[in-house]
């Protein structure tokens, strides 16, 4: 390895309003700044755990897309 940190991070860096997650990474504002400090095993951790954390972040919208299931 070249010595980089594995991350998640898609460089869509937007904060849910209501969640509290990284809308590109699913990460807390925490995680993503303790990111650098963390063990290798504490990111791998947390990466194992984001996609159970995409659903948190699913709105329904109005019109036609509001109707059709994904």
């Amino acid at each position: 390895m070249s010595g980089e940190i594995e991350s998640p991070c898609t460089k869509i860096c937007q904060i849910h309003p209501e969640a509290r997650l990284c809308v590109g990474c699913l990460r807390t504002i925490d995680e993503i700044t303790g990111w650098a400090r963390m063990t290798p095993e504490d990111r791998r951790r947390i990466m194992d755990e984001l996609p159970e954390r995409a659903p948190q972040l699913a709105r329904r919208r109005g019109g036609a897309s509001g109707r059709r299931r994904v």
